[in-house]
Formats: C-alpha cells, sequence, structure tokens
C-alpha cells in the first residue's frame, strides 16, 4: 500500500462527506490546526448559508428577519446574481420567493478553502465533497491528481481527468429544480465542469443540468470558447459531449464499474 506524507480527515458536514487531503509534508503539529480551521470553516458556512436552518442568515432573510450584514453573505448574494444573468436565468438562486444558494455555495466554500490552504502552505491538496472537487499542487512529488468521472446513474467511470489545479463540478446525482416552473428536473445522466473557480465551475453544471441536452450543448460551446470552463455532458441514452478542452484534461477513458 502506497503511503503519502501530510494528513487526510473525513467528516459529515449538512449530512454530507467531506474530506481534505492534504499531502505537503508539514509537521502534525501544523497539519491538526490547518484541518480543524478546514471543517470549523465548512459548518460556519452551512449554519450561515444552509436553508434548511431557521437560524442562518438564509433562513432568517427568507422569513423577512434581520440579518447579518456579514461580507461573505452580501458576496455570494452577489455573485449568484451575476451567474444567474450569465446562464440566462438557469442558474437561479430564487424561486417561488425562497432564496437557496446551494447550487453555487459549495462549489465557493471549497473554493475559498482550497486558497486558504495554500495561503497557510498545504498548497497539495485535495478538497472532495459529494460532486465537487478541488484539486491543487500535486498528489505526489511529480505527479498530478486524477479524479474519475462516474456516470451518477450507472456508476461507471467514463473519463479520468488529471490536474494540479482544478475545479470539478457535477450535476446529476439528484435532480435540480426548473427555476422557470419549481419542478424537479432529470434531463441528462449529468453535466461535469472543470474551471478554474469550483463555484462557477458549481453553478455552470446546475444550470446546464437544468436546460436539458440541447441547450446544454450549446451553453457549453459558448462556455468553452469564451474561456477555461471545460464541460461533459452524459445523456439519457449513454451519448457524451465533450468540449476540446474537457478532452484535452482527460488522460484515460474507460467504462469500468
Amino acid at each position: 500500500m502506497t503511503t503519502f506524507p501530510g494528513s487526510t480527515r473525513v467528516e459529515m458536514i449538512a449530512g454530507m462527506r467531506v474530506e481534505v487531503d492534504i499531502r505537503t509534508p508539514l509537521p502534525a503539529r501544523e497539519l491538526a490546526p490547518l484541518l480543524d480551521n478546514a471543517f470549523a470553516w465548512l459548518r460556519w458556512v452551512e449554519d450561515t448559508f444552509d436553508p434548511r436552518l431557521e437560524g442562518s442568515q438564509i433562513g432568517r432573510l427568507n422569513r423577512g428577519q434581520t440579518i447579518e450584514q456579514i461580507p461573505e453573505l452580501i458576496e455570494v448574494l452577489h455573485r449568484c446574481d451575476e451567474l444567474s444573468a450569465a446562464t440566462g436565468g438557469w442558474f437561479e438562486p430564487r424561486i417561488n420567493g425562497v432564496i437557496d444558494p446551494s447550487g453555487y455555495i459549495k462549489g465557493w466554500a471549497l473554493e475559498r478553502l482550497s486558497r486558504a490552504l495554500a495561503n497557510t502552505g498545504a498548497g497539495d491538496h485535495r478538497i472532495d465533497a459529494g460532486d465537487d472537487i478541488r484539486l491543487r499542487g500535486s498528489a505526489a512529488p511529480g505527479r498530478r491528481w486524477e479524479v474519475g468521472i462516474r456516470d451518477p446513474r450507472t456508476g461507471l467511470v467514463r473519463a479520468v481527468v488529471a490536474a494540479h489545479d482544478l475545479g470539478i463540478a457535477t450535476s446529476g446525482a439528484s435532480p435540480v429544480v426548473d427555476p422557470r416552473t419549481g419542478v424537479r428536473l432529470a434531463t441528462v445522466n449529468s453535466v461535469t465542469v472543470l474551471g478554474p473557480d469550483l463555484g462557477v465551475a458549481d453553478a455552470y453544471a446546475t444550470a446546464m443540468y437544468a436546460m436539458g441536452p440541447v441547450r446544454a450543448r450549446r451553453f457549453a460551446a459558448e462556455t468553452a470558447s469564451r474561456g477555461p470552463y471545460q464541460t461533459m455532458i452524459i445523456e439519457r441514452d449513454g451519448q457524451e459531449y465533450v468540449t476540446p478542452g474537457f478532452a484535452a484534461q482527460t488522460v484515460e477513458t474507460r467504462l469500468a464499474g
């Protein structure tokens, strides 16, 4: 069994398994507080932004109660509005009068955590929370991180992405809501978006999953032509649509359990 320097910790946040894997060879006395702070941050994000919690700032906002004007809250709501405009309203945090930034907040939180770890000297790490993954640095000296992209309905690995610095967001493990009707959707098997900011990738994946295959392909192609966000769409019949930049990031493709 191969062993690596650093430390790994797994905790449950909002009912979701979160793993922080630090490979930077730091002393244990430095790693332990880094991991403590990492999960403290994620719990703070849950307590602040989870609309299901009555005491959260989003929960209070939805009930018309007074909220704290904390910078992170203002940043997230502003960014969600920008992403709604960028996706033609297909990413929409306000449905039927209820604010729910969950299509962005997890990716945003992991992105902020990844930057914080890098700034404190833990530049080699992988953060994995459900269908959102943030990679930074190296899995081992000179070795990129590798992540298998699975079809959530079949469990098959459709591609393996390798990178030193990348956000990977997948939508499809559970239905999303059509922002125009409020109806839960299951339009394609999954949408995976790669890019430098995991929050943006998360929002794009959510939006394209809601769009359905035709609009999603068009949006993926337009987005890829303008910048660094690349997409894989796995349709209900198993067919794939992959933008060129996504294919370039893929080191291996295999249909395996």
